[in-house]
């Protein structure tokens, strides 16, 4: 079976879930509800982040959890997410569409992240990009 491309893992039309777990997960404690989010709701919040602005992925949690009426967003399914948006966007990116045209991705992924040694690209990248935007905004 075909790998699925950065695309179609995006356009998976799976709705978001709050479920309560029943045990310890990660940072999560037993009887919370956590969020499992989809790619295109991390997307949307990234284009939200103020251009020089990097929110952590704690932060991102956080905010998407209490947008979504529960307490805590999944950590795994977040890098999976967050990975996905990247990769799809840094793609676009590559095929010729403007930064200013795609996710900025960079304000989401801390170049010193666990989840940027897993991109398919270096984290000069992301470094590079929040930079400029950062020197824009001074």
């Amino acid at each position: 079976m075909a790998t699925k491309t950065w695309q179609q893992k995006f356009d998976q039309r799976k709705e978001p879930k709050v479920k309560r777990i029943d045990k310890r997960f990660a940072d999560i404690p037993e009887n919370a509800l956590m969020l499992i989010a989809t790619p295109k709701i991390f997307a949307d919040y990234i284009e939200q982040i103020p251009a020089g602005t990097l929110v952590s992925m704690t932060d991102i949690r956080k905010d998407l959890a209490l947008t979504h009426g529960a307490t805590h967003t999944c950590p795994v399914t977040t890098g999976i997410f967050l990975r996905i948006v990247a990769e799809l966007n840094y793609e676009k990116y590559q095929a010729g569409t403007p930064l200013s045209e795609i996710t900025p991705f960079w304000r989401a992924i801390a170049p010193n992240a666990p989840l940027a040694k897993k991109l398919s690209f270096d984290t000069e990248f992301l470094q590079k990009s929040l930079a400029a935007e950062q020197e824009i905004n001074t």
